[in-house]
């Protein structure tokens, strides 16, 4: 069982679908998780609402939110799923909204107010059973719904993807980015421990988006048994691989 998360920088592009269609054609109990933020910014500027990032995740009031949901479950998820039907994957497109199966509460880091972001709390991962026993693909948008208020919130794709990979006790957690693994100095590290992570957040040589990606592959070691973050070109062997720290 195998759990992939594609990132938004490249989904708007043709070629990377096709790329990602051909990489997932004859695979099998496997499930798609993807973001969306580079759409997400561009909606979020039309509609003339600004944003900000707090340790790689945007902050999402109500307004945005709509939007948010719009771009992620609307647009994205059902090009993504088009074009794998279209390559004779049977992928299906659902949400954290879906059936409830992701439910969140408040995100809140240092006490920061997020607005509608959401830290994941709980996978139906029933719901996902059902469809991988159909020989069905799940592409997940990380929109989820917040358990007291029953209403929608928006998780880090890279937290969604680690939760639904606990939750299915996942053989493997494969990070799809547009780079082709963690880069230090300009160079793919193939390997890294929590201490390695932690050393380069501190020193800045980690930032951003990426943050929050290796910190979910390093939580990721303590229930899935292999990780790795990676371009499409590496999907099937490449990339930087996470280990269990040595002490």
């Amino acid at each position: 069982m195998r759990v992939i998360k594609i990132g938004g920088n490249e989904i708007d592009q043709p070629a990377f679908l096709e790329g990602l269609a051909e990489a997932l054609t004859g695979a099998t109990s496997l499930a798609l998780v993807h973001g969306g933020g580079k759409e997400i910014s561009v909606a979020l500027e039309a509609q003339g609402l600004g944003f900000e990032f707090v340790a790689g995740m945007r902050v999402t009031d109500t307004a945005a939110m709509g939007v948010v949901e719009q771009v992620l479950s609307g647009a994205i998820n059902k090009r993504i799923v088009a074009r794998l039907n279209a390559a004779g994957i049977p992928a299906l497109g659902l949400s954290g909204v879906d059936l409830a199966l992701i439910e969140t509460e408040p995100l809140r880091p240092d006490g920061r107010d997020m607005g509608r972001v959401g830290q994941v709390v709980g996978v139906k991962h029933e719901v996902l059973r059902v469809l991988l026993a159909q020989g069905w693909l799940p592409v997940i948008s990380p929109v989820a719904i917040d358990r007291d208020d029953r209403r929608q919130t928006s998780v880090n794709a890279d937290l969604a993807a680690l939760s639904i990979a606990r939750a299915l006790d996942a053989d493997e957690l494969v990070f799809v980015s547009n780079v082709p693994g963690v880069l230090l100095d300009g160079v793919v590290t193939p390997e890294m421990d929590s201490a390695a992570v932690d050393s380069a957040v501190a020193a800045g040589t980690i930032s951003g988006g990426m943050v929050p990606k290796v910190r979910s592959a390093i939580a990721a070691l303590e229930t899935v048994r292999a990780v790795r973050i990676t371009d499409l070109a590496g999907l099937r062997a490449g990339g930087t691989r996470f280990v269990a720290g040595k002490d």
